[in-house]
């Protein structure tokens, strides 16, 4: 099977080192991908975010399978395009993929499939957004209803810097249109974990849990980031959690996107707090979690190009996936400044000894060829994932990788697993 990845980042980056190892797999490309992917897979330097030019792409290397990796092309229709030639697609519609284009219609259908989520209102005008917040009180979540790349929601416990977020969003337009309409939920106490299910519009198979760090420094200090790393699996969510997620969230939201006339097919993404009142969905999103994805795929054992055609072509039914039992640590390596300003340009050394160790993959995600080097080229330059017999192991396996990488103004969080490690010790 010949397999196009659509993006450029580190999920796509762990997507097709995975389908790279897939037996079912003869021939990986990506559109445009990066030079961590072309170390491994042939890239077309074509904006495959456009619906056209994903089409293009495909019929260039004769896809048998198209995947769709970031949720600005579902959201822009690249997976109606696809389809409309003839081509499988992983990935669901724009309709279905307005699950993450709107977080307010997200929430709607959470309240018509009786989804437990947070107490919520959508607002255009910041004196209303403002009223709201005040009657849920402090801790304040304040989201940009549209796609901000991860960094459009604020938790603040100062009323101020809650009110100058809805500003931000309303009136100045920071984050563009996506902030035009923001979203004030009730803060959801409790550990967030992500559960992220394969399903073909009817059949659900679900992955095993991770979980990600939002923000910015160690101890959950610092602004919202696309994620700074994340483990797999998740201790504080044993397998009867799993279940109770798959059977009261997952599975009803995807009889709900079908009965609303937009059946999602693909990676449905379950963002969750493990609150006192059990599980409770922050967010959904329409594809594969990033950085989740590059603690989940190296621990994965099933054909994975198999259960991505299987769900592209409505044979899911009686799929199961196979997981290794050890642990997973993956490292987010950032520019200094993110999730604001950054530089680009700097050099990054040391990548060659780190791919060599054992239990170690890295996954590139805002880099770039500069001659004979390679530079940073995002806020999220590279993820570092190690696998170990345990979380101690992983995490000191992993950091010991990071250590070995370096470029001008690394950022990084040092505390990724360490929850995990302590309570699984």
């Amino acid at each position: 099977m010949r397999v196009l990845v659509i993006g450029s980042g580190g999920r796509e980056s762990a997507l097709a080192w995975a389908l790279t190892r897939s037996p079912s797999v003869t021939s990986v490309f990506a559109a445009p991908g990066n030079p961590g992917i072309a170390r491994i897979a042939e890239v077309l330097d074509v904006d495959a975010s456009s619906p056209a030019a994903a089409v293009e792409a495909a019929r260039t290397v004769n896809a048998d399978l198209v995947v769709v990796g970031p949720e600005a092309p579902l959201v822009a229709g690249v997976g109606d395009a696809l389809r409309r030639d003839g081509f499988k697609v992983f990935g669901p519609n724009s309709n279905a993929a307005h699950i993450e284009g709107s977080k307010a219609y997200a929430k709607e259908l959470m309240d018509r499939g009786g989804i437990p989520t947070a107490r919520w209102q959508a607002f255009e005008e910041v004196d209303k957004a403002v009223g709201f917040m005040d009657e849920l009180g402090p801790p304040y979540v304040v989201k940009a209803d549209g796609l901000a790349a991860g960094k459009g929601v604020l938790v603040a416990t100062e009323r101020d810097e809650a009110v100058e977020a809805v500003r931000d969003r309303i009136e100045r337009r920071v984050f563009g249109d996506a902030g035009a309409s923001v979203v004030i939920e009730e803060f959801l106490d409790g550990e967030e974990t992500s559960l992220i299910a394969f399903t073909d519009g009817e059949a659900v198979v679900g992955c095993e849990v991770a979980q990600d760090y939002k923000r910015a420094f160690d101890d959950d200090a610092g602004p919202n980031t696309g994620g700074m790393g994340s483990y797999s699996p998740v201790p504080v969510c044993p397998p009867e959690t799993a279940e109770r997620i798959l059977s009261e969230i997952i599975e009803p939201m995807v009889r709900t996107t079908a009965e609303a006339g937009a059946p999602f097919v693909g990676a449905l993404y379950a963002g969750l707090a493990l609150t006192s009142r059990g599980p409770r969905v922050v967010e959904f999103n329409a594809r594969f979690g990033d950085p989740e994805t590059q603690a989940l795929l190296p621990r994965l054992r099933s054909d994975f190009g198999e259960v991505l055609l299987a769900t592209a072509t409505g044979e899911l039914a009686g799929s199961r996936l196979e997981w290794s039992p050890r642990s997973c640590v993956s490292v987010v390596l950032a520019s200094a400044g993110y999730p604001g300003s950054y530089d680009t340009g700097a050099e990054i050394s040391g990548l060659d000894e780190v791919e060599a160790m054992d239990d170690v993959v890295v996954f590139h995600a805002g880099t770039a060829g500069d001659g004979d080097r390679l530079v940073t080229a995002g806020g999220r330059v590279l993820a570092v994932s190690a696998l170990g017999n345990d979380f101690v192991a992983a995490r000191e396996r992993a950091y010991e990788a990071t250590n070995g990488i370096t470029f001008e103004g690394k950022h990084q969080r040092f505390d990724i697993g360490l929850r995990a490690a302590e309570v699984s010790s």
